[in-house]
C-alpha cells in the first residue's frame, strides 16, 4: 500500500473514531450513560451499527474512549498552567486552579475521569495502556513542578520525601474537596461557599509544602 493511501485511510479511520466519540458524548449528555444504547450512538453518528462495532466492542469501550479524551484535555490544561508560572510552588498552585476550572467548564469530562480507575480494569490491553499513559503524563507534570520547587527553594525539603507521593496527596485532597462541593451543590444548597472552600483548600495545600 502506498504511503499517501495509507495516510488517507488512517485519517479516515481517525475521523470516524472521533465522530463516534462526539456522538456518544452528545447522547450520554442528553440521555445518560445507562439509558443510551449502541443504536442511539450509531444513529447520532450516522453510521451503521455493524460499523460502530468495528471500532468499539461495546458501550463501555466507547466510554473509555471518552475518558481518554478527558485525560488529554486535563493534560493540556496542566501543561498550560505550568507555563504561566516561574517557580515550582506557583506551578502547582496554577495546576490546582486549572483542575477546578476543568471541573467547572468540562463537568462531563471531570466525571469521566473520576470513574477512570475502575474502568481501566475492564479495558482491553491497548485501551488500558493508553489510559495508563494518560494518567502517567498528568503525574509527570505535577511531579516535575514539585521537583522544580525543591530545586528553586519554594518547597520544603523536610516535608517532601517523595515527589510522587506528594503529587498524589495534592491531587487527591483537592479532588476530594471538589467532590464535596459537587455533592453539596447537587443537594440543592446554592449557598454552599464552593469557591471560597476551593481557595482555602489550595491555600492550605500549598502552605503545607512551601518553604
Amino acid at each position: 500500500m502506498s504511503e499517501p493511501l495509507k495516510t488517507r485511510r488512517e485519517r479516515e479511520k481517525q475521523a470516524r473514531y472521533d465522530t463516534i466519540l462526539d456522538a456518544a458524548e452528545l447522547v450520554f449528555s442528553e440521555k445518560g450513560y445507562e439509558r443510551t444504547s449502541m443504536d442511539d450512538i450509531a444513529r447520532t453518528a450516522s453510521l451503521s451499527r455493524a460499523l460502530l462495532y468495528v471500532y468499539f466492542k461495546d458501550k463501555a469501550a466507547i466510554q473509555r474512549g471518552i475518558m481518554l479524551r478527558a485525560g488529554h484535555s486535563l493534560f493540556r490544561r496542566f501543561e498550560e498552567a505550568r507555563q504561566t508560572a516561574d517557580n515550582g510552588l506557583a506551578q502547582i498552585r496554577a495546576m490546582g486552579e486549572s483542575y477546578y476550572r476543568f471541573y467547572l467548564e468540562e463537568p462531563d469530562y471531570f466525571s469521566a475521569l473520576t470513574k477512570a480507575s475502575t474502568a481501566m480494569a475492564e479495558a482491553d490491553e491497548s485501551q488500558a495502556e493508553e489510559m495508563l499513559c494518560s494518567k502517567s503524563d498528568l503525574m509527570e507534570l505535577m511531579v516535575g513542578a514539585i521537583e522544580l520547587g525543591l530545586q528553586d527553594g519554594t518547597m520544603n525539603r523536610d516535608r517532601i520525601n517523595d515527589p510522587v507521593q506528594t503529587a498524589l496527596y495534592l491531587r487527591g485532597a483537592l479532588h476530594g474537596v471538589i467532590l464535596l462541593c459537587q455533592s453539596e451543590m447537587g443537594e440543592g444548597n446554592p449557598e454552599f461557599p464552593a469557591e471560597q472552600l476551593i481557595r482555602h483548600t489550595m491555600d492550605m495545600l500549598t502552605s503545607s509544602i512551601s518553604a
